[in-house]
C-alpha cells in the first residue's frame, strides 16, 4: 500500500490537481538552476527537480547524509547544523529549507532566515507545520525535535506568500515514533487511517488556497 501510494503521489497528474511539496517545489524552481538546501534529510524532494545544475545538501545526521549521498541527490554535501553554515552573498538562485524550521529555536530560525535573504539571488523556499506541531525524535535522530512554530501571520510579516500542504490539519497529529517520513499515512490521526487519509488528500483542493486551515505551509519569497 505504502509503496502505491507513493507512487500515485508522485505522477503528474495526481501532483497537479492537489498540488504536493514536490509539484510546488518543482514549479517555484523552474527559473533557478542552483540550489542550498538546508537540512537536506535522506530523500530530499529536490531530487525530483531535474532542472537544477548544482545544489549542496546540509545535514548534520549522519545516517542521513550518507543516504542521501547514496542517492546522489546533491552535488555537494556539507555535514553541519544549518545555524553553523556560512555562505557568500548572492551563492546561490535558491534556498530551501523543507521541513526545517521547526527543528530550530525560534531565535535561530530567525538568524537563519535573515542568512537565506543574503546568500539566495531569487527565492527563499520553505515548507513547514502550520502552527507548533509537537514532535519527539524519530528514528534515532535527536534533531528530529520540534522546537518551534511558524504561523502563516509570521510568515507573511516577513515577505513570503503562503499556500496549505497536506490537507485539513485537525484530520493529522504529531507522527508516531514508529512512522518514518516517507509514510504519508504515519501523521493522520483518525482509524480507518486509509479512509481519513483520503479525506484530507481531498480536503487539499481546499487548503493549498486557504493556508490557515492547512495542516502544513509552503512559503515563498521573492528576493
Amino acid at each position: 500500500m505504502k509503496k502505491l501510494i507513493d507512487k500515485i503521489y508522485h505522477s503528474r497528474f495526481f501532483s497537479s490537481i492537489f498540488r504536493t511539496t514536490v509539484y510546488c517545489l518543482k514549479r517555484e524552481l523552474r527559473e533557478c538552476e542552483s540550489v542550498l538546501d538546508l537540512g537536506c534529510g535522506p530523500s530530499s524532494p529536490l531530487q525530483y527537480c531535474k532542472n537544477i545544475k548544482y545544489s549542496v545538501g546540509v545535514e548534520t545526521f549522519r545516517p542521513y547524509l550518507e543516504e542521501s549521498k547514496k542517492r546522489k541527490i546533491h552535488t555537494e554535501y556539507i555535514e553541519k547544523r544549518v545555524e553553523e553554515v556560512d555562505s557568500p552573498e548572492n551563492s546561490f538562485d535558491a534556498v530551501i529549507l523543507i521541513e526545517v524550521l521547526e527543528h530550530l529555536s525560534e531565535e535561530k530560525g530567525y538568524e537563519i532566515l535573515k542568512k537565506a535573504e543574503k546568500w539566495a539571488k531569487k527565492k527563499i523556499i520553505i515548507s513547514t507545520p502550520n502552527g507548533f506541531l509537537p514532535q519527539k525524535a524519530l528514528e534515532g535522530n535527536p534533531f528530529q525535535r520540534h522546537l518551534s512554530g511558524w504561523s502563516i501571520e509570521t510568515m507573511e510579516k516577513r515577505g513570503f506568500r503562503c499556500r496549505g500542504l497536506s490537507g485539513l490539519k485537525w484530520l493529522r497529529r504529531e507522527a508516531p515514533l514508529e512512522g518514518t517520513g516517507n509514510d504519508f499515512m504515519a501523521s493522520v490521526r483518525l482509524k480507518p487511517r486509509f479512509f481519513w487519509f483520503i479525506t484530507a488528500t481531498l480536503s487539499q483542493l481546499l487548503t493549498y488556497r486557504f493556508p490557515k486551515y492547512a495542516f502544513e505551509i509552503f512559503c515563498v519569497k521573492k528576493i
